[in-house]
C-alpha cells in the first residue's frame, strides 16, 4: 500500500478552487512522542472535509493548531488567507470551532448561552437578540430557548453549541467529532444542519470517527494514522485502493451468460445464477473497457452492479487494524 495516494483532480477541485484552509509539513511532538510527522492539507472553499483515524492518530491536535489553540513545531499553515503562526487574530475572527465537549453552560437557558456568545462577539443587543432568535429557530431550538440547557437532551446540546459557534458568522467551522455519543437519530439531524452549513457557503473541517459519517458528508477526505496522512481523496477514490472491488453481470439467457463466459476469462461464474463476477477497481475506464469487450462479443448483461470494498475497509487497510469498526460504523477501541 502507498504511504500516500494522491486523489484524481475533479471538477470545481482544481487549481483555480480557492483554498479554505492549506497546511504545509505540519509537525508537532510532545516530548518524545511525535503527534503530527509532517502533514499536508489543502480544504477547497465551501466543502465537506473529514479527517479520519483512530484515537490516538493526532485529529485534534491538526485541529488545534489549525484554530490557533497551540503552536506547530513545524511546518506552515493558512486558514481564511491568515497564516495561523504571523496572524492568528484573523484566524480566529474567520472560524468557529465546536470540539467533542460541549462549551454550553448549563446554569443558564438556550437563549441566554446564544446571547452571551453575541456580546464576546461584539453584536449590539439589538443585533445580538435578532441572531438568537434565528439560530434558535434554524436549529430547532425555539421552543426550549427559556428553559435551563442542563435539561436539553444530547442532541440539544450539540445543535446549540453549533448554533453558539455561528453567532459570529464564522466561513470556516471546525467540527471535533461532533456527533460522538449521539444516538443514530440526533447524528443524523446533525448531518443535516452540516449540508445545510455548506450550502451557504461555509467550509467545514469535520474529525470523526465514524466512518458512515464521512461517506455520507465529506467532498474529501483524510486518513491520519501514526502522525501521518496515509491517503486522500473522496470516498469512492479510497474504496478503490483496496483489493476486492469487481463487477458483477447477470443474464436472463442462458446463451447469452455462456457468451459472456467465454469472452471475459478472468471472470467467477455463478451457472446457477447466471451472473458473471470480473474483478474491477470500479473506474469509469474500466467500465468502459468492460462494456466494449461485451460489445464485440455481441453479448448484453441484463443487470450490471458495480461492487467496491466500504470504508471500513479501507479505514481498517490503512490503519493497520487499529481502529476496526463496526457495522453501525462506530471506532472500536
Amino acid at each position: 500500500m502507498p504511504s500516500s495516494v494522491m486523489p484524481t483532480p475533479r471538477q470545481g477541485d482544481g487549481p483555480q478552487s480557492p483554498a479554505a484552509l492549506s497546511a504545509i509539513g505540519l509537525r508537532k511532538s510532545y516530548g518524545d512522542k511525535t503527534v503530527l510527522d509532517g502533514i499536508d492539507l489543502r480544504v477547497p472553499a465551501g466543502s465537506v472535509f473529514a479527517l479520519l483515524g483512530p484515537n490516538g492518530a493526532g485529529k485534534t491536535t491538526t485541529v488545534q493548531i489549525l484554530s490557533t489553540l497551540i503552536t506547530a513545531d513545524g511546518g506552515q499553515a493558512q486558514v481564511a488567507g491568515h497564516d495561523v503562526a504571523t496572524s492568528p487574530d484573523g484566524v480566529r475572527a474567520a472560524i468557529g470551532v465546536t470540539g467533542q465537549f460541549s462549551a454550553v453552560d448549563g446554569l443558564i437557558t438556550g437563549e441566554e448561552n446564544m446571547l452571551l456568545m453575541a456580546d464576546l462577539h461584539h453584536l449590539s443587543k439589538r443585533e445580538g437578540r435578532r441572531v438568537t432568535a434565528e439560530l434558535l429557530e434554524l436549529f430547532d431550538l425555539a421552543d426550549a430557548a427559556k428553559k435551563p440547557a442542563s435539561t436539553y437532551s444530547g442532541g440539544m446540546k450539540r445543535r446549540l453549541d453549533i448554533a453558539m459557534t455561528l453567532v459570529g458568522s464564522p466561513r470556516i467551522i471546525f467540527l471535533d467529532e461532533p456527533t460522538t455519543g449521539l444516538d443514530p437519530r440526533s447524528r443524523h439531524t446533525m448531518w443535516q444542519i452540516i449540508r445545510e452549513l455548506v450550502t451557504d457557503g461555509v467550509t467545514v473541517f469535520l474529525t470523526t470517527q465514524y466512518l458512515e459519517e464521512a461517506d455520507e458528508l465529506a467532498d474529501g477526505i483524510a486518513v491520519l494514522n501514526d502522525g501521518k496522512i496515509v491517503a486522500h481523496g473522496t470516498a469512492e477514490e479510497l474504496k478503490r485502493l483496496i483489493p476486492g472491488g469487481h463487477v458483477r453481470l447477470r443474464f436472463t439467457d442462458p446463451a447469452a451468460y455462456r457468451s459472456a463466459a467465454t469472452a471475459l476469462p478472468e471472470i467467477t461464474g455463478d451457472d446457477e445464477a447466471l451472473t458473471l463476477q470480473i474483478p474491477s477497481d470500479g473506474s469509469q475506464r474500466a467500465l468502459r473497457a468492460l462494456l466494449d469487450r461485451l460489445d464485440a462479443a455481441g453479448v448484453e448483461a441484463d443487470e450490471l452492479t458495480v461492487h467496491t470494498p466500504d470504508l471500513d475497509d479501507v479505514f481498517f487497510a490503512l490503519t493497520g487494524g487499529t481502529g476496526r469498526t463496526d457495522k453501525k460504523g462506530m471506532a472500536v477501541r
